[in-house]
C-alpha cells in the first residue's frame, strides 16, 4: 500500500505505456477488490496509459455526484471524471482520472446478471475506463460500444454494461463539474454514465 492507505496492484506494460490503477473508497481507503486492477490494465485498449484511481462508494454518494456533475437527481452505477489538461503534473505519468462505481448497485446488478460482485466491478470500471479515455456512446454511432464488446470478451466477460442495457445505444443528459477522490481534485472534468 501506498503511503495514503490506497491498495495499488502492479500491472505489466500495455506496449510502450503501462496502466496503474489505485482502488479506495471516497476517503482515499484501502478497497479489497482482487484483480481488479490487474484484469483491466490487461483488457485496456492499446495505447492507454497512466494512473486511473477508482472510488467505490455508497449509492447515496453517487446520487449526490450524479446530481452535482450531471443534473440527474437518481442513483446510478457509474460515473467518470476524466483529468483536464491543467491537471496533469509536468514530468510525470498521465492522470486519466477517476471511476466512482457505486458498490450497492454494483452488488444487486451482479444478482440479477447472475455473476459474482468482482465480474460486476469488472463490467463497470471498463465501462468507466472507455469514457476516460474519450469514448461516449452517446455521440460516436456505436464506435464504444463495438470497442467494449471486443474488450470484455477479451477478459472473458459474457455481457457488457451496454449490451445489458439496450440493444441501441441509449442518450443520456450531461453536465460539466469537478470531484476529488484520492490525492487531487479535478477542475471542471465532465461526468460521463453509460
Amino acid at each position: 500500500m501506498d503511503p495514503a492507505g490506497q491498495r495499488r496492484e502492479r500491472v505489466r506494460p500495455l506496449g510502450r505505456k503501462a496502466l496503474r490503477v489505485v482502488i479506495g473508497d471516497a476517503r482515499g481507503r484501502a478497497v479489497a477488490a482482487p484483480g481488479l486492477a490487474r484484469w483491466l490494465a490487461r483488457v485496456a485498449p492499446g495505447g492507454i496509459g497512466g494512473i486511473v484511481s477508482i472510488a467505490m462508494v455508497s449509492d447515496a454518494r453517487i446520487r449526490e455526484l450524479n446530481r452535482r456533475y450531471r443534473g440527474v437527481d437518481a442513483p446510478t452505477d457509474v460515473l467518470s471524471f476524466p483529468t483536464g489538461p491543467s491537471l496533469q503534473p509536468p514530468a510525470s505519468r498521465r492522470l486519466l482520472g477517476d471511476i466512482v462505481i457505486a458498490r450497492g448497485a454494483a452488488r444487486r446488478q451482479a444478482r440479477t446478471a447472475g455473476h459474482s460482485e468482482l465480474t460486476e466491478l469488472r463490467v463497470l470500471a471498463l465501462h468507466g475506463l472507455l469514457h476516460l479515455a474519450g469514448y461516449d456512446h452517446e455521440r460516436d454511432h456505436g464506435r464504444m460500444r463495438r470497442l467494449e464488446q471486443r474488450l470484455r470478451r477479451k477478459g472473458g466477460l459474457r455481457e457488457g454494461l451496454l449490451e445489458r442495457a439496450s440493444p441501441r445505444p441509449r442518450v443520456y443528459a450531461r453536465g460539466r463539474g469537478s470531484a476529488k477522490f484520492g490525492q487531487r481534485a479535478g477542475v471542471g472534468p465532465r461526468a460521463t454514465k453509460k
